[in-house]
């Protein structure tokens, strides 16, 4: 198996993605965007049979923030998934309750798709010519680096919906929890609260946990690699079977997943908080001390003064707040939903994408035949005699 990875493909789907590159092409290639369009379909497939699922796992996440006392759990605040699932269901309308924010989410995880493979797809071959002309994989490094920048960039345009959709699943809760309850707000309302609680860098917040947590992918894929080593035989590692493959593939997930979750944590909870990314009152105090500053030691003070209150607002500061105020289970609220969440990705993303994928290929070719842009037979002939060759060099 080369060693080809992205970082927003699971482990089964490189799995895959090295049994197609391996095998010879015969006729025209599906296109980047036909790719990018059938990843983007499985995507949203995917992510709307575990909605249900998502919103508990963000509402487990941001309850522990809503408490009045950091000791003290407050009346009706979720034991788990499973009590979530019947508090859920009974208190708020049944399986419709579920589904709160669902087609923001949806569209939020179709553009994040899309737009990943896209600027994957433009990062990748601009490396490639880089390479020379004749190159057709990229060091490991430099797959590493090309799918964090296309990660970094997709979620730049992704993250303000992403509040959005974090807010509406939290909403219900929120408002059961405070003394004056309100009906689920717009997204309009959502967009307009934001605005006036954070300013337009409000609809960002979470974005630098987001960075941190494309290692997730990352780290999957390094696990699945080492389970592949250390428990398959050498002649087995190359074809592992689906089975297996899923299996690795899930496990590698669920302990990476576990690695990452404080900061998937620290990103709800900072979205789905009224606070301005910095405390407008710690700001005002350091800019007093910058202002009247007489010597170089006051001035100095001031600029150390900054510097905390910059470092107490990083996901970084978030999750060590949490940690010293709330205990190192609160890091981990909702653990099990995540990775539960895993495993039931995994399996429909196995029985989905593919099927999807074939269906996108045969509207493609039908289309290229309709437009008389096929190969001839002649053509397809000597198509399959290159191929020979080659796989014969």
């Amino acid at each position: 198996m080369a060693n080809v990875y992205n970082s927003q493909l699971d482990a089964f789907d490189l799995y895959h993605q090295n049994r197609e590159s391996s095998s010879p092409n015969i006729g025209p290639a599906l296109p980047a965007l036909g790719h990018a369009l059938a990843g983007s379909t499985g995507t949203a497939v995917s992510s709307l049979a575990i909605y249900p699922l998502d919103l508990i796992i963000t509402r487990l996440q941001v309850q522990r923030s809503l408490r009045r006392s950091s000791s003290t759990p407050n009346e009706g605040e979720y034991k788990g998934v499973v009590d979530a699932f019947k508090q859920i269901y009974k208190k708020e309308g049944g399986i419709s309750a579920f589904y709160t924010g669902v087609l923001q989410d949806t569209g939020k995880s179709i553009a994040d798709s899309f737009l990943f493979f896209l600027f994957y797809n433009y990062l990748r071959s601009r490396r490639l010519q880089k390479h020379g002309t004749k190159a057709t994989t990229l060091p490991l490094l430099d797959e590493l680096t090309v799918g964090a920048l296309a990660g970094a960039c997709s979620k730049f345009f992704t993250t303000p919906i992403s509040n959005i959709v974090t807010r509406k699943q939290t909403s219900s809760m929120i408002s059961a929890r405070t003394s004056s309850p309100t009906s689920s707000p717009s997204v309009s309302d959502i967009a307009q609260s934001i605005r006036s609680e954070k300013g337009l860098q409000g609809f960002w917040s979470g974005y630098s946990a987001s960075l941190v947590l494309t290692l997730n992918p990352s780290i999957t894929f390094f696990l699945y690699e080492f389970f592949k080593r250390a428990f398959l035989p050498r002649a087995q590692r190359d074809d592992p079977g689906a089975r297996l493959t899923f299996l690795m593939a899930a496990v590698s997930k669920s302990i990476a997943s576990t690695i990452t979750y404080p900061f998937s944590l620290a990103k709800a909870r900072a979205q789905a908080s009224s606070s301005p990314p910095i405390d407008t009152d710690s700001a005002e105090e350091v800019k007093g001390e910058v202002e009247h500053a007489l010597n170089k030691t006051e001035a100095e003070k001031a600029g150390k003064d900054a510097k905390k209150v910059v470092k107490r607002r990083t996901v970084f500061g978030t999750i060590l707040k949490i940690y010293r105020t709330e205990g190192a289970s609160a890091l981990y609220e909702g653990i099990w939903g995540e990775i539960l969440k895993g495993f039931f990705s995994h399996g429909i993303t196995m029985i989905v994408k593919e099927s999807i994928h074939k269906l996108i290929i045969q509207a493609y070719y039908i289309i290229l035949k309709a437009l008389d842009k096929y190969p001839s037979p002649s053509e397809l002939a000597t198509q399959t005699e290159v191929a020979i060759q080659d796989a014969g060099e």
